[in-house]
């Protein structure tokens, strides 16, 4: 096998969840291309990094022309509730339900000592100023499965919040447990909806 095609398929290996069979009919696939899909698909990558920004509010990916995401710049959204994810994808699976009009926050994240991952590598402090701006009646939405990592972020940003000594309460929510799957990536949007609509206050 060509030097260079056996490195084109180590790379593709190299991303989750693709096994090295399947890694294999990846790099065939784009040998056989066409060159105007090998250059499209070549400039894509190449450009991924630089073109691509986050909103200076909630964190959630944009063009790297903008300032700020469309959700937050729309006035008619519910600035009273923030649903606070992990990263980009659970905003998008929430998003696809078409139910709510809430505002997001995106942590990147959950801390996880194990994998060097700490409270000072997610996106807190923005999360605190903008409790802090709401001047009160704000949801929290935890939107998180039921793991360590997430019981301790958890608990680190509530300990954040009762640090400000605020005048005004900040309710916090999380998904009723009674959702199908611990995990929220395989749940169907019917179940995704109803957790979501009978969530539960954290005391």
């Amino acid at each position: 096998m060509p030097e260079s095609l056996k490195k084109l398929i180590d790379v593709i290996w190299y991303l989750p969840w693709i096994w090295e069979k399947s890694a294999q009919k990846l790099a065939f696939f784009i040998l056989q291309s066409n060159e105007n899909y090998l250059e499209n698909f070549a400039d894509a990558i190449s450009w991924i990094k630089s073109s691509i920004s986050e909103c200076e509010n909630c964190h959630i990916l944009i063009d790297s022309w903008k300032n700020i995401c469309s959700i937050c710049s729309n006035e008619n959204r519910n600035n009273s509730e923030i649903i606070v994810v992990e990263d980009f994808l659970d905003y998008l699976m929430i998003e696809q339900t078409w139910t709510y009009n809430w505002l997001y926050h995106v942590l990147w994240g959950a801390i996880s000592p194990i994998n060097w991952v700490f409270a000072s590598d997610l996106n807190v402090d923005s999360l605190i100023d903008r409790i802090e701006a709401s001047g009160g009646n704000i949801e929290l939405i935890m939107w998180t499965n039921p793991n360590i990592e997430w019981e301790a972020t958890l608990a680190f940003i509530k300990e954040k919040i009762n640090e400000h000594k605020l005048n005004y309460k900040v309710r916090i929510t999380r998904l009723s447990r009674w959702l199908s799957s611990w995990y929220l990536e395989y749940a169907d949007n019917i179940t995704l909806v109803s957790a979501l609509r009978d969530r539960k206050e954290i005391k």
